[in-house]
């Protein structure tokens, strides 16, 4: 719902303009009967979430590992309700006395900073993305951003093919929901992450990489600059990675193709 706003410039100026805020609400995740996160995210595309937040805590491979995805609306937000199947749910009660999770960071509870470098699976071979399809996938990236354009408070990740068309999109209020619900939706359409490229308006952290390195995506793009560590974890799994993208200009930060190798 949109709501008045007043807009003071610096001249002592004033105008009035509509805005919608972007939607944020208390989502409790459980597996298998068990409290295992409570996020705050974007209530929308919930069972992608689910899906792409089991996937980001190995809790799952593929999607029929995660059944019976049961959101529901109470007082004070929302339960999501699902049960893992096959050596996931044997992880659960581990995962859960190791961590208190309050973000899908990947780092929040961690008691052993050994998991913060536990080895990625290797990326896959794959062909060097064209810049042109990174400015393609650029230019019809705004339109879609349904949310952001309406609140200009929501991150996006986009699947794109390898000549920039955008063929998933999701959006959240976190950056890291955002990229769980793509990859969730993802895993549940058969779309193979490998076959393109990821797009994120994240800032490029450790915890995008690794997100799209477990999905099985081959390259990743994104609106900032890495973090040092980011770029690491790239490297040592082999995602080629593009950051500062603007729709015109993009900055290759590691060459994990298979022409670059």
């Amino acid at each position: 719902m949109a709501v008045s706003t007043t807009v003071i410039r610096a001249d002592g100026t004033t105008a009035t303009h509509p805005r919608t805020w972007v939607p944020e609400t208390p989502v409790a995740l459980e597996f298998n009967g068990i409290a295992y996160a409570v996020m705050m995210a974007t209530p929308a595309d919930l069972e992608d979430f689910a899906t792409g937040f089991a996937l980001a805590e190995a809790l799952i491979t593929t999607a029929d590992q995660i059944a019976a995805i049961t959101p529901a609306e109470v007082a004070d937000g929302h339960i999501l309700r699902a049960q893992i199947l096959g050596p996931g749910a044997d992880r659960i009660m581990d995962r859960v006395r190791q961590r208190v999770a309050e973000s899908s960071c990947g780092l929040c509870g961690i008691e052993n900073l050994a998991e913060v470098t536990r080895a990625l699976p290797p990326v896959a071979a794959h062909a060097a993305v064209a810049p042109a399809a990174i400015f393609a996938a650029l230019s019809a990236l705004r339109p879609l951003q349904t949310l952001g354009r309406a609140t200009a408070a929501a991150h996006a990740a986009a699947f794109c093919t390898p000549v920039g068309e955008i063929v998933l999109l999701r959006e959240d209020v976190g950056r890291h929901n955002a990229m769980d619900k793509l990859i969730g939706a993802a895993l549940r359409d058969g779309v193979a992450l490998s076959t393109g490229f990821v797009l994120s308006t994240a800032r490029c952290s450790y915890e995008i990489v690794e997100k799209a390195v477990r999905a099985g995506a081959t390259t990743l793009v994104t609106v900032s600059l890495p973090t040092s560590m980011a770029v690491a974890r790239a490297q040592a799994a082999g995602l080629s990675l593009w950051v500062l993208a603007r729709e015109d200009a993009v900055t290759l930060a590691w060459d994990g193709s298979s022409q670059g190798q």
